[in-house]
This record gives structure tokens, sequence and C-alpha cells, in this order.
């Protein structure tokens, strides 16, 4: 069975699926895919640094994450240009493991509504929390200033529009300890 489980930044994605690992999921995080594929010496990195200039290479010849966030999130533009090189990488990638994994498997996949993934999910669960909270936890549990907090949850799509092609939505607006709970009930629904 493939879950799709996306959310903004912020909302509790990460919260849910390392429950869901604990009862017995494995996951696919798109969020490490997308580290991945751009590794020293893959296409994606070599694509980046084409458009995006090397200053954003760290001294070892590694992604500097943030120099490139900088100048992605920077203008609609970017961010859009940066998108169309990495997500069908991505894609690729997700496509593979998904290939060579059985029993549950949970794809966290912030972008689900902008990728439009072309994997067929059994389910899809979207995890919605009001914009404020998630800037709060960007903020105290990321350390983001709140200016980059704002920027990076207005570059998603919103909880409405996950709602929308979502089979289950789960709000996360609560306790660690509620969200566990409800993490564990929607799971039960999985395998039974």
């Amino acid at each position: 069975m493939l879950i799709a489980l996306t959310g903004g930044i912020g909302s509790g994605k990460s919260t849910i699926a390392k429950r869901w690992v604990e009862l017995g999921a494995t996951e696919i995080d798109a969020d490490q895919l997308a580290r991945e594929v751009v590794e020293p010496g893959t296409e994606g990195l070599r694509q980046v640094v084409k458009h995006f200039g090397s200053e954003v290479l760290e001294s070892n010849g590694h992604l500097d994450r943030q120099a490139l966030a900088k100048k992605a999130f920077a203008s609609p533009e970017s961010r859009k240009l940066l998108e169309s090189i990495l997500h069908p990488l991505i894609q690729d990638l997700a496509n593979k493991r998904t290939q060579e994994l059985s029993g549950v498997v949970i794809y966290t996949i912030p972008l689900f509504v902008e990728t439009q993934s072309p994997l067929k999910f059994d389910k899809v669960v979207a995890v919605s929390c009001p914009e404020t909270v998630r800037i709060r936890r960007l903020v105290e549990n990321r350390g983001m200033q709140e200016a980059e907090a704002r920027a990076r949850v207005a570059a998603q799509a919103t909880d409405q529009e996950r709602e929308l092609v979502a089979d289950i939505v789960m709000n996360s607006d609560c306790s660690l300890e509620e969200l566990i709970a409800r993490s564990e009930e929607v799971f039960q629904g999985f395998v039974a």
C-alpha cells in the first residue's frame, strides 16, 4: 500500500511519519530524495550550479542548501526554475524506490499538490495546521527568522488545496500526544 503524506512546512508530517515507521511502515522522504539528487557528481547538482551559480556550493563541492534557498526563494521565477530542475529527478527516484518496497510505504511529500506526482497512491493524507502555528514552529523549533518562515509557508500550496486532493485530513494543531494518537488511529485503517 502506497500512502502519500503531505502537508506544509512545519505542519507535523515528520512526527506522523516517524510514528508510522515505528508501527511498521517504510518511509520514503521527498526531502531526503531532494538531497540525493544534488549530491556531488550528480546531474541535479550540475544543473543547479549552471542556473544558480557556483556560490551555491560549499568549499568541499557539496550544495550549500541555505545559499540555494536564499536565491531560490528570492522570486517566484527562481523558485519555479529550481523546481523544474529538481522535481523530475526526485519523481524518478521516488518511482524507483517505491517499486523496490512492499507493505505500507509512506511517501512524505510536502509539495504533493505543486508537483502533481505521477505515482499512483492508495491513499493521500494531508496534514493541516494554521499558518500562524506553522510559522511559530519554524521559528521556535528550526531557528528560522520569521520572514524566512513566512516566505517558505507562502511558497507552498495552502491547506485547502491539499485537503481537496486528500482522502484523509489530519489536523495537527494539537498536543504532541494527541497528534500521536491521531496518527495511530489513521495507521490502523491502513493495516486493517
